[in-house]
């Protein structure tokens, strides 16, 4: 008998549809679909059931971290600029019961002083900044050892 992987919503939020040719400078040039398949591929390889979604929306932002809160499933979140503008993002996030794990690609702290502030941080039992889309991998891999022994904040 196999043991069921973890569950892992990867969620990106406006603009990083466009990685890969938006300021590839700042957030690189790997694209999003190539996130995507770094993302499953690493999850898998680590035990984790990964599924990696992106809106230019708000709103359906929020009904992911929604249904993730229902399903207590993990999440790795780049809310991209919504982390340092929308409180309802935040929100969504005080509710999930699973651990969560904020990820930015470019170090936020050494850029503009609006971006130091996050709504989503306070809510994650990490961040992860600065490291392009490894961060996503350190997140998938934190969330893979500490499965099923760590409680959301």
């Amino acid at each position: 008998m196999t043991a069921q992987a973890t569950r892992v919503l990867v969620l990106n939020g406006p603009n990083l549809g466009r990685l890969g040719g938006r300021d590839p400078d700042v957030y690189g040039s790997t694209t999003h679909e190539e996130l995507v398949a770094l993302c499953v591929r690493g999850g898998a390889d680590l035990g984790l059931d990964v599924e990696v979604r992106q809106s230019e929306h708000e709103g359906e932002l929020i009904s992911w971290l929604h249904e993730a809160a229902d399903g207590g499933i993990a999440v790795v979140l780049n809310a991209g600029a919504l982390t340092h503008t929308s409180l309802t993002v935040g929100d969504a996030c005080a509710i999930l019961g699973a651990p969560l794990v904020a990820v930015h690609l470019s170090n936020i702290f050494a850029r503009e002083s609006f971006r130091h502030r996050s709504y989503v941080s306070a809510h994650a039992v990490g961040v992860i900044v600065g490291f392009g889309v490894e961060g996503y991998v350190l997140a998938l891999s934190w969330l893979s050892a500490h499965s099923g022994s760590v409680d959301a904040p």
